[in-house]
């Protein structure tokens, strides 16, 4: 069968309801230049088959920065490299409430708040993110989101009684690949987390990081985990290498992968939130539109961790280019109000 007939078969399959294998979506990778148009083009139709025309938008605050203990070979926080990346402690409550308050007015219906370490340890942090939490709750209509590293299920509950709403957790890669990327802690850690935020009754938002000398099929791979984990919504980062990491001298990712990526997952997991994130500008370009073309659904709007993103404004006017409508908090607003 010809790769063209076999997208059209694959596409069909899946919104017919039936699922991919892990065989069946790295073929899908082997598109060639001018297949990966329609390969994108049955991504796009699968996610408004599912979603619809729709985009959501998340923005994070890098709310505790540096000297973390693991040694995650891309992160500019860790303690293991020497990156530059700046070092402060949990920043205040009303600072974090406030870009709160500006996330929301850029149309992000997601606000996660962001700590470096293995896990939140301190009781008194755990207390003040809770607060901040409430607080986000009470006076805003954005909806809270946390990524506070491995946390058991107490914490989950705290979290989740302040008024959090979703958990943040990557996985970063697939499991047969993650030695090679961290050894500070085990995959089942991450899984882990993952079960305790689940059990609770929360959302989880899980995803990973492309280009770290991963294959096509530990791409796959990881997709099918996440599949079988049942996380709500998938970030897919990009990798932008840091110097002074143990990946600074990584190659890019070209933007015809990068697509091929997000189309892939899309026909793995039809239904779910893909938000296109950490490296989009770097890897994608001139093509960072074409990610919604491609069967993305969401982006991180705003700044990143420790990299500057793009600003929101662009954002929103590469948005009513495409005639997408934007999923805010507080309901939906079309692309040209």
């Amino acid at each position: 069968m010809s790769i063209r007939n076999f997208i059209f078969e694959m596409s069909s399959k899946v919104i017919a309801g039936g699922g991919l294998d892990a065989e069946e979506a790295v073929r899908l990778s082997t598109a060639s230049a001018a297949d990966r148009l329609l390969l994108f083009a049955e991504a796009a139709r699968i996610r408004d088959h599912f979603i619809g025309n729709r985009v959501f938008l998340c923005s994070i605050i890098n709310a505790k920065s540096g000297r973390c203990s693991e040694n995650c070979a891309f992160c500019a926080q860790s303690v293991y490299h020497d990156s530059g990346a700046p070092v402060y402690p949990l920043v205040n409550e009303d600072e974090m409430v406030r870009c709160a308050i500006l996330a929301e007015q850029d149309g992000a219906g997601c606000y996660g708040i962001v700590t470096s370490g293995t896990g939140i340890n301190n009781n008194d942090e755990l207390d003040r993110v809770c607060r901040v939490v409430t607080r986000i709750k009470s006076e805003t209509g954005i909806s809270p989101s946390c990524s506070l590293g491995i946390i058991d299920v107490e914490k989950a509950v705290r979290l989740k009684n302040a008024g959090m709403e979703t958990y943040h957790h990557n996985i970063e890669t697939a499991r047969s690949f993650f030695p090679n990327i961290c050894t500070t802690h085990d995959y089942e850690d991450d899984l882990a987390t993952i079960s305790a935020a689940k059990s609770v009754g929360l959302k989880v938002c899980c995803g990973g990081i492309f280009g770290l000398g991963e294959t096509f099929e530990q791409r796959v791979e990881m997709a099918i985990t996440l599949r079988e984990l049942g996380v709500d919504s998938i970030p897919l980062n990009f990798l932008n290498p840091v110097a002074g990491t143990l990946l600074e001298k990584a190659d890019n990712l070209t933007p015809m992968e990068c697509l091929t990526i997000i189309s892939v997952y899309r026909f793995l997991l039809p239904d779910k939130r893909l938000s296109v994130c950490g490296g989009r500008e770097r890897n994608l370009r001139e093509l960072q539109s074409w990610i919604f073309l491609a069967g993305a659904s969401g982006t991180m709007t705003g700044n990143y961790l420790t990299t500057p993103g793009r600003p929101p404004e662009l954002d929103k006017q590469m948005l009513r280019d495409l005639e997408m409508d934007v999923e805010g908090c507080c309901g939906d607003y079309k692309h040209d109000a």
